[in-house]
């Protein structure tokens, strides 16, 4: 026992050593929370929307456009549903995979898509959800894109672009004549007029995706990242500043100044309806201008910092509520993990599962230290009560 006793300090210390030893690590400063935020005023001030709900990574956010109140949020951890505009959120049950890359609601709010890792899933009521059958190369996810049509949606895969007239019954492939690089983002600005981007570069199509053509020029070519339409245009994001086109991807032109950092991913962009402020979600956070993108300030206020603020998403009904998510571990690896088809667990390195093995017997030795402290005190009360 006293041998025991005496190497304890040293096996304490090396325990120690091993639990704070640093290991490397994919994700962002995790001093800071990922999760869900909305802005009811336009993104002047921020609140927390996932509250009662541990999140690490908001990957995906889609409303209602009949119901402002009724959210989908994807996770890191899987699907969840609220339907009085966050204030409670379930976990959607029955959903395979971990986790979800993209949601959407059709025009009427009456069915739900949410892509996983594992594959594409439809719901009517949010409660029952059945596979899609997704083409090869559908799987996984970058984004689902709602159509101008009724049941139409476009699905941006790992290897291909489709589209589906039927809410994903059948599906027809557009990537034809598209570089072989992967599709990273779309713009359906009708049911026509399409533009994806691809390899950094914007390329359009005038006839529903079966023919294409590189875009215009005016754009930082081969370092676009973001591609979107909204009500004011069609917009792009690279090289550290934003593109609009006012003329359905023809022309180009830019948006103010570049970004006050330099080399910033940019993810999402929001315009007012008076074009004064602007929004954009980077790996870097949130920037905000207020005079059309002349000067940009970073945005702390309530919002986690030092990491990555990926989906920026307007309620249709409501413009002036925003809500935008954030992440710890980068969006891009988030994607990578599900193309590999590899876990957060599985992707532990060595030095991650020593440090893990070491604090759990840094606490089991701990234990047994004070349980041989109070037994070594009780032995002389129990001795001092013997008759």
């Amino acid at each position: 026992m006293r041998r025991r006793l005496h190497n304890t300090p040293v096996l304490l210390a090396a325990c120690m050593l091993l639990a704070i030893w640093p290991a490397t690590a994919s994700a962002h400063d995790a001093s800071s929370w990922g999760g869900l935020f909305r802005s009811r005023d336009g993104g002047v001030t921020w609140f927390q929307a996932n509250q009662g709900r541990l999140v690490a990574g908001a990957l995906a956010i889609a409303v209602d456009p009949t119901d402002p109140n009724h959210l989908l949020l994807g996770t890191d951890a899987g699907l969840l549903t609220s339907h009085n505009g966050g204030l409670d959120w379930q976990a959607a049950a029955g959903l395979p995979g971990a986790a979800v890359l993209a949601v959407a609601f059709d025009d009427a709010g009456r069915r739900q898509l949410a892509a996983t890792d594992a594959g594409v899933f439809t719901s009517e009521d949010g409660s029952l959800w059945r596979a899609a059958g997704v083409p090869s190369g559908g799987v996984p996810a970058r984004a689902l894109v709602v159509g101008r049509r009724p049941g139409q949606v476009y699905l941006i895969g790992s290897h291909g672009l489709f589209r589906s007239d039927d809410w994903t019954a059948s599906w027809t492939p557009l990537d034809a004549g598209l570089p072989r690089e992967p599709v990273l983002g779309l713009a359906a600005v009708d049911d026509q007029v399409l533009i994806c981007l691809v390899d950094g570069q914007v390329w359009l199509s005038d006839d529903a995706g079966r023919t294409w053509r590189l875009g215009a020029g005016g754009l930082p070519q081969g370092q676009l990242q973001m591609l979107a339409a909204q009500d004011t245009g069609v917009w792009a994001a690279g090289a550290d500043r934003l593109f609009r086109s006012e003329d359905r991807g023809r022309t180009w032109r830019s948006v103010g100044q570049p970004l006050p950092d330099a080399h910033t991913d940019i993810r999402g962009v929001l315009e007012s309806s008076d074009a004064t402020r602007l929004l954009v979600s980077t790996h870097r956070g949130v920037y905000t201008s207020v005079d059309g993108g002349a000067t940009w300030s970073a945005v702390t206020d309530n919002l986690p910092g030092h990491i990555e603020a990926g989906p920026l998403v307007r309620d249709p009904l409501e413009s002036r509520t925003v809500y935008i998510g954030f992440a710890l571990t980068p969006y891009d690896e988030q994607w990578r993990r599900a193309l590999d088809g590899g876990s957060t667990a599985s992707r532990l390195g060595l030095a991650d599962l020593v440090g893990a093995a070491a604090f759990l017997l840094l606490l089991a030795i701990g234990g047994g230290v004070a349980l041989h402290w109070l037994a070594r005190r009780r032995e002389p009360r129990a001795a001092a009560l013997l008759p």
